[in-house]
């Protein structure tokens, strides 16, 4: 009888879970949009602002936060549904709940413009796929002789990058992943956090300002490892002296879409915050609802909303650097078959197509993978503070993504989209692309000097450098123009420095300004340029 009981309840749960549907649910408006649009600093930090201001992207309305009073109506008893994330972007809340509560909300909230049913038979037609451990070809631990970063680093010309001081220096970069176990006191990351470039991350899904608290997980701290980490003599990652934020997006416990949701949040929040880069070795095929799953036809670049997320992050002017995936010929997962993202595959040491590494279809938009760097025996740090090796394009992504930062330091006033063409432009099959390796391998030294040649072109002769700055700014200006006033800024628009430059090529003591981001505006008769320079 005992044995029935537990049955029936068993039967039971099981029922009313499968009976719960995930969805996002639009709203129609948002509050004192223009308010806040003409007041940008009451939505945005002022690095956001200067970001967006210094390569012409605009302040609209997907800035505005959502309405918060509408969350809290949807998050009533009544309605039935459990909210777990929101975007912006998107003007929309994730939920959980039964198909007919959800169905409700258009009717019974004004503000409810439409619902999109994670489950797309209840939307469009079904799809069915197998669920698997995203994390099992990384979490394998290889065989290896003790080593150091270097085949990593220089495969991609990262270190000619380096020896010129192009270490990341001013790129802000965000990490969405699984986990940071021990981020906050390894030894690998003290130097860091010694020069305060470890900033405050966020946990989405336990709606936790801690990052740190879940230790459940350290596939971040690896990602990040790649990038930041640093242990004298046997370790450097590709953007040591870079910033970072750490948000936790993905739930290693399950696999459903809601984590897409919370990775738009985190998206959102990085644009907020000024971010320059989003790495994120994430991707979303397959989930434990079959129905939710995505068929190879569904990632086509317009479909997930995590695809969709990282497209308007890319529009924001943010440099999404995605992995490709670990499931080979099966082919990429979302987002990384937006267009808008440079998505990364994974190759060995000797530079060949690494077996596990997704492969692109004709199914995206553009080329995918777009380039590759090692993710076979990659050299990661894990979090009991040991070097080890591990395969998967999650680590051959955020070593592109450190080598951008470094190659984005050297060129501050290029675009994201004029960065990402330099790194194409500079790969080795660029003329030849294919599914395997995209454009191929990219030399950053190459993609820096592709990108300073069309400047020269773009600029019409001014040039100031080195940029960074340390001591002495060397200032070059068109020979027709006789006096030219030279006006430095920071960033919050007050006026540091004013002065003529009366020759072709001159130069100009900066030891005295404080080490930050500025402007320079150069001014000569109807003839203005504006500059970014970074004071080291």
């Amino acid at each position: 009888m005992k044995k029935i009981l537990l049955v029936c309840i068993v039967l039971f749960q099981l029922n009313a879970i499968a009976q719960e549907q995930d969805a996002w649910v639009y709203f129609n408006a948002k509050e004192n949009v223009q308010d806040a649009i003409d007041n940008p600093i009451t939505i945005l930090t002022q690095q956001a602002i200067d970001r967006k201001s210094n390569h012409g992207i605009s302040i609209d309305e997907r800035d505005v936060p959502v309405n918060e009073a509408y969350i809290t109506q949807l998050k009533a008893p009544e309605t039935g549904v459990t909210v777990f994330a929101k975007s912006k972007w998107f003007n929309a809340v994730y939920v959980r709940g039964s198909e007919e509560d959800i169905n409700a909300l258009v009717s019974d909230f004004e503000f409810v413009e439409a619902v999109e049913f994670a489950d797309r038979s209840l939307n469009t037609l079904s799809r069915s796929a197998e669920i698997s451990d995203k994390f099992a070809i990384e979490n394998a631990t290889v065989d290896f002789n003790y080593g150091d970063t270097q085949n990593q680093v220089n495969m991609i010309n990262a270190n000619a990058l380096h020896l010129e001081n192009y270490t990341g220096e001013g790129i802000i970069i965000a990490v969405l992943d699984s986990g940071f176990a021990n981020a906050d006191t390894m030894a690998a990351f003290q130097r860091l956090r010694d020069n305060g470039d470890l900033l405050d991350g966020y946990d989405f899904v336990g709606r936790n300002e801690n990052v740190y608290e879940f230790i459940g997980n350290d596939h971040g701290t690896k990602v990040l490892s790649n990038m930041a980490g640093f242990v004298q003599d046997q370790f450097v990652g590709t953007a040591p002296d870079a910033t970072y934020y750490l948000f936790r997006t993905e739930d290693v416990s399950s696999e459903t879409p809601v984590e897409e949701a919370y990775w738009v949040e985190a998206a959102e929040r990085s644009d907020s915050l000024g971010v320059h880069i989003i790495n994120s070795s994430l991707g979303y095929r397959t989930y434990q609802n079959q129905n939710y799953s995505y068929a190879p036809e569904d990632l086509d670049g317009a479909t997930a909303f995590i695809t969709r997320g990282a497209d308007i992050a890319n529009e924001k002017g943010i440099l999404v650097v995605i992995s490709a995936g670990n499931s080979g010929a099966t082919g990429v997962g979302a987002p990384a078959d937006a267009q808008g993202v440079l998505t990364v595959g994974a190759v060995n040491a000797d530079g060949e197509y690494a077996g596990f590494s997704s492969q692109g279809s004709a199914f995206q938009p553009s080329q995918k993978p777009d380039v590759v760097a090692r993710g076979a025996a990659a050299f990661v740090i894990d979090d009991t503070n040991t070097i080890v090796n591990n395969n998967g394009t999650s680590f051959s992504a955020p070593i592109m993504a450190g080598g951008i930062a470094s190659l984005w330091q050297a060129l501050p006033d290029a675009t994201n989209e004029e960065i990402k063409q330099y790194v194409r432009q500079s790969a080795s099959q660029y003329t030849t692309p294919d599914y395997f390796l995209g454009y191929g391998i990219p030399n950053l030294e190459i993609a820096r000097d592709i990108g300073l040649s069309l400047q020269e072109e773009t600029f019409f002769s001014f040039k100031v450098y080195p940029n960074p700055v340390t001591n002495i700014l060397s200032i070059q200006i068109p020979t027709a123009n006789e006096t030219t006033t030279m006006i430095v800024y920071d960033t919050l628009g007050k006026i540091i420095l004013e002065q003529e430059v009366n020759s072709s090529a001159s130069q100009l003591d900066v030891s005295s300004i404080s080490p930050g981001i500025y402007i320079l505006l150069f001014q000569s008769g109807n003839t203005s340029k504006t500059f970014k320079l970074i004071k080291s």
